[in-house]
């Protein structure tokens, strides 16, 4: 019996996908080489934009297609799914069920290099545009030890990156033991010994202690770089979004961040990169809202952003709001961001230039290496090796170029 995954959405849903890998091989499954050769189709899909529904439902001809050759194949959906879709597609699929119905504590190795594990799942937050409450409930977290005995299990399979995910890892409490919060988990697992990194993603800025800032920056096997969204660089809409946090109170802590790695790093490891997530044109978003937002990307100077033009999610508290902003005007905010970073990530990246970093390679194409480095920017790698041996290592690279969105650079031999 052979199975394909189609996955849809963020770093969770990718590690959901994992899981579900981990339960069909468990039980006999293999992966098909084509999804034609399948005889079970899981279709994981998000919720959280629009688009990415519409991406479900433009693949049910697809499925129809395959199913009538192999009319034994059987196409599960779950992940991330509104009520409404549910009613839409459940007639389409032969079973649909929520992610939080399947086994949550299995393995979840993307590959033997990288291991991306949930420490939580859901939200309690409630952000007027976010659809997460809603389909994965409220915020359940793991006993830290399964957690710590998981991250163990990963390095011994050789994974050399390990990523926390939550939808707000930093509200993380271990139900075993209410003393552990997210800042002593990482405490815990940077004393785990190993040659590996270890990342998070996504924290919410209210969240954001003083004990987390410092064990960061403490903490040497946590990397120099971190995701921290802004959606919105105005007061008026964080407060319409439900975002408890100001736009400030948002740049005192980007600083602080920055202040606490410049005090306890050495060398590059001393400069923090960051990047955000941002929506435009939110319901009642005006032009001078939107400058602020733009005020604030020029005043951070990300190294990347993931910006989001706002569409309406059932179920929310944005859905009741008047979507007044037209998708031009969207598209035309979403350019102007996108000219500022592609400004500011270039000049940050510069930083790098003649400067020998360490990265993890993750492929190889065309002749050249691709990873990433501690800073999380991606690296290409010329090299005259013609071996796939170094992917999944560390290794040592002379940067040659900066470039907007990534690094060039050479192996660096000893």
């Amino acid at each position: 019996m052979t199975y394909h995954i189609v996955t849809y959405g963020c770093q969770m849903n990718r590690s959901d996908s994992e899981r579900i890998a981990s339960v069909l091989e468990s039980k006999g499954y293999q992966p098909a080489l084509k999804i034609q050769w399948a005889d079970l189709i899981v279709v994981n899909m998000c919720s959280v934009r629009q688009s990415a529904v519409d991406r479900v439902f433009g693949k049910i001809k697809e499925f129809a297609k395959i199913k009538e050759q192999n009319p034994k194949l059987r196409i599960i959906l779950t992940g991330c799914i509104l009520k409404k879709d549910r009613k839409k597609l459940k007639e389409r699929f032969d079973f649909a069920s929520d992610i939080g119905d399947l086994p949550e504590m299995l393995p979840s190795y993307e590959n033997n290099f990288s291991a991306f594990i949930p420490i939580s799942n859901g939200c309690n937050n409630f952000c007027a545009y976010c659809v997460v409450p809603f389909t994965r409930g409220h915020l359940v977290c793991r006993d830290y030890k399964e957690i710590v005995n998981e991250v163990k299990g990963a390095i011994l399979k050789g994974a050399r990156e390990i990523w926390f995910l939550g939808q707000n890892v930093n509200d993380y409490q271990s139900p075993a033991d209410a003393s552990i919060n997210f800042a002593k988990l990482l405490k815990l697992v940077n004393g785990i010994t190993g040659n590996f990194w270890l990342r998070f993603t996504s924290p919410n800025p209210a969240d954001f202690s003083d004990e987390l800032i410092e064990t960061m920056a403490k903490c040497k096997k946590i990397t120099p770089y971190l995701n921290l969204p802004i959606q919105s660089g105005d007061d008026e809409i964080l407060r319409k979004m439900k975002r408890a946090y100001t736009a400030e109170e948002y740049k005192n802590l980007i600083n602080k961040i920055r202040a606490a790695f410049k005090n306890y790093r050495r060398g590059l490891e001393r400069y923090a990169t960051f990047s955000t997530d941002v929506i435009v044109g939110f319901p009642g978003e005006t032009r001078k809202h939107f400058e602020n937002t733009s005020k604030l990307f020029k005043e951070i100077k990300y190294d990347m952003a993931y910006i989001a033009k706002y569409s309406q999610r059932p179920g929310t508290s944005a859905e009741k709001m008047k979507d007044n902003v037209s998708l031009k005007e969207k598209e035309r905010r979403w350019k102007i961001l996108t000219a500022i970073l592609k400004k500011t990530a270039l000049k940050r990246n510069k930083k790098f230039a003649g400067k020998t970093i360490a990265v993890l390679v993750e492929k190889q194409k065309n002749g050249f290496f691709f990873g990433k480095s501690r800073h999380y920017k991606t690296v290409k790698i010329k090299t005259d090796c013609r071996k796939s041996d170094l992917i999944g290592k560390i290794i040592r690279a002379k940067i040659s170029d900066a470039l907007t969105w990534g690094l060039k650079g050479k192996i660096q031999k000893n």
